[in-house]
């Protein structure tokens, strides 16, 4: 029985901390990557506006806290390389 809850919370800590990581956004050398200028140009051609953060993730990223179009926060991760959305979480 004691196994049994030990399993079960060292799967659900996996799961739950799987669910928090960044996601992987390029294998790309950082000398492919879009220079930030004009990532940060593209970023405002979508309708992302009031950046509080610009940053580059361990996770191979360009990660931006900031506002979507309409004005809702958004934490968004971006491939380097292409300027893509990887991942939008909107609040």
């Amino acid at each position: 029985m004691i196994r049994r809850l030990f399993v079960a919370a060292v799967a659900l800590s996996l799961a739950s901390s799987m669910a928090l990581a960044s996601p992987t956004c390029t294998k790309e050398p950082q000398d492919k990557w879009l220079s930030e200028e004009v990532m940060k140009q593209k970023i405002g051609q979508m309708g992302f506006k009031d950046i509080k953060v610009f940053k580059k993730t361990s996770s191979w990223c360009y990660e931006i806290y900031g506002s979507n179009a309409d004005g809702r926060k958004a934490e968004v991760y971006f491939n380097p390389v292409t300027g893509e959305i990887v991942e939008n979480n909107v609040d």
